[in-house]
């Protein structure tokens, strides 16, 4: 079999409250850098988080910008979020949303959804793109649900603020505060912006958490984490953090899922499935999208 299992990381016996470091590996899309934390070699999901890429950040010439053609999932629900930006998402279910900066897409594949995602209406200029892609492995009872898709404007998601630190909560609850965006399974998710010197204590609820360096650097026991370093909590340490400068950071984590299977864009708990939507796209078998007539072929 050609897919890869999703696996938790074990935290080594150790003082610290950092269990393990993944520096992001970067891969040049021609347009543009995409730099991936999950999955690693190291570890392959965070709580329900199986995939978590930093693209950008983008310049993009007129005439320019990001061109996902049409492809297949199933077994998760997919959270595009923008720093900088614009995308044009077209799905099968015959939705077209763009989705800008601070807002939430949120595309749940359940038993199969084709999707693409297209630069936005800023192509007349230069314009930039700079945002995080991820996924999260949908519960099992949920796996084969019903493609759904969901939108949530910029101004629907919790403000926080804390000293030095504000933050948006994306998924989940933190800090007394909870986020509309729908989650299958306890899920935590935040965007904060640190000023020089503020610290940030993360919530210690027993469940898998981890920071990502979005843009300059922080110091967690002691040691200093700058852009494209993730950095796992031992499960039961309390995780805090301080800002070395200003910085961006996010917060994923949540509940402990079963193992699952990975191929390409196809994520279930079940191998068999995998085998299966692989069968259907290479036979045509999934729905297309509206008005985008391309298509990726299955990877070898």
């Amino acid at each position: 079999m050609s897919y890869e299992k999703a696996e938790d990381a074990h935290c080594a016996e150790q003082e610290g409250s950092v269990g393990l470091l993944i520096e992001a590996r970067e891969t040049d899309l021609g347009e543009f850098t995409v730099r991936r934390s999950l999955p690693s070699r190291k570890c392959r999901k965070v709580g329900p988080f199986v995939f978590f890429d930093h693209m950008g950040p983008a310049e993009f010439p007129p005439g320019k910008g990001i061109a996902v053609r049409p492809h297949p999932h199933i077994g998760i629900a997919t959270i595009t979020y923008l720093f900088e930006g614009e995308i044009m998402h077209r799905d099968s279910l015959g939705v077209v949303q763009p989705i800008q900066a601070g807002a939430i897409n949120l595309m749940t594949a359940g038993r199969g959804i084709v999707h693409s995602e297209r630069a936005g209406d800023d192509l007349d200029e230069v314009s930039r793109l700079h945002g995080i892609q991820s996924w999260i492995a949908l519960p099992e009872q949920d796996e084969e649900c019903a493609p759904d898709f969901t939108h949530y404007p910029a101004d629907a998601l919790p403000r926080l603020s804390l000293p030095g630190v504000q933050a948006i909560l994306i998924m989940g609850e933190a800090f007394g505060e909870h986020s509309p965006v729908t989650a299958y399974s306890r899920t935590l998710y935040m965007d904060c912006r640190l000023e020089p010197g503020a610290e940030l204590n993360l919530p210690d609820e027993e469940q898998e958490l981890a920071v990502y360096v979005v843009e300059g650097s922080v110091s967690i026991d002691d040691a200093s984490h700058g852009t494209g370093v993730m950095a796992l909590a031992c499960p039961g340490k309390p995780l805090s953090l301080r800002a070395e400068e200003s910085s961006r950071i996010m917060v994923i984590g949540g509940d402990r899922l079963a193992e699952r299977h990975i191929f390409w864009n196809f994520v279930h708990s079940d191998p068999g499935r995998i085998e299966q939507a692989k069968l259907d796209w290479k036979e045509g078998r999934f729905p297309s999208v509206p008005g985008d007539d391309e298509y990726i072929p299955l990877p070898d």
